[in-house]
């Protein structure tokens, strides 16, 4: 079993669910009393955040290059960003890691995929929604289309993600919120919808809306878990 790298704390919220998702895959997969081999850098979300909203990408992308060295450093043998938004700065830390980088957009890209959805809507943070890091790889690595929500739907979505879920706060009237968007998205050709944000699933999951709803926390979760378990053979 191969070490997994996990670079959390944006928020812890998402961070212990990762850690929740890759152990319970873990154990699914093997049974017994399996957990998967991990170690976690968590950093300072005030500091990232601040960070963000002055867009000073060049130093949020050291801040990842530091805590991706110290995963690699603790024995990773692979590492994930628990986080949708700082894969903004992901080719920083594949240019300093001498170990894989495994990308957030890519299992939730082949889910898409598999299940043959070539439009989709997104929910996430304005950085995320606005900028072309995510859009562009889904687009140009998958041949994704990605719809986004209108510009005061986005700043909803970005104001519930940081003023609410990354503090753990889930509010029905967000829930709802949410819903309408999602409802929006369908009514303009989108076959699905990703949850852009890894603190998003605590909102919103599959039993809330009739659209596919493409979870990146537990994909980019079950995907570590694969990467894993290469070579390595279940015991029941």
């Amino acid at each position: 079993m191969k070490t997994i790298g996990l670079i959390g704390g944006m928020s812890w919220e998402s961070s212990a669910e990762y850690y929740r998702l890759i152990n319970q895959d873990m154990k699914q997969r093997l049974g017994g009393h399996h957990n998967a081999r991990s170690v976690m850098v968590t950093v300072s979300f005030e500091r990232i955040k601040a960070l963000q909203h002055a867009q000073r990408w060049d130093e949020l992308g050291e801040c990842m290059q530091q805590a991706a060295l110290q995963v690699q450093a603790a024995g990773a043998d692979f590492v994930l960003l628990c986080t949708n938004t700082m894969h903004r700065v992901a080719p920083a830390l594949e240019a300093a890691l001498d170990i894989p980088f495994l990308h957030i957009v890519d299992p939730t890209a082949q889910a898409l995929r598999r299940s043959g959805i070539t439009r989709v809507g997104l929910l996430g943070t304005a950085f995320t929604m606005e900028q072309d890091f995510y859009r562009g790889r889904m687009r140009e690595r998958h041949g994704i289309e990605v719809v986004v929500p209108q510009a005061a739907d986005r700043a909803l979505v970005h104001g519930i993600i940081y003023d609410e879920l990354c503090h753990g706060i889930v509010r029905d009237r967000s829930r709802d919120a949410y819903r309408r968007i999602i409802d929006d998205l369908q009514d303009r050709g989108v076959g699905g919808v990703i949850l852009g944000c890894t603190e998003i699933a605590l909102l919103i999951g599959q039993d809330d809306v009739a659209l596919p709803v493409f979870d990146t926390t537990a994909l980019h979760a079950q995907a570590a878990v694969g990467w894993a378990l290469e070579g390595a053979v279940a015991t029941h």
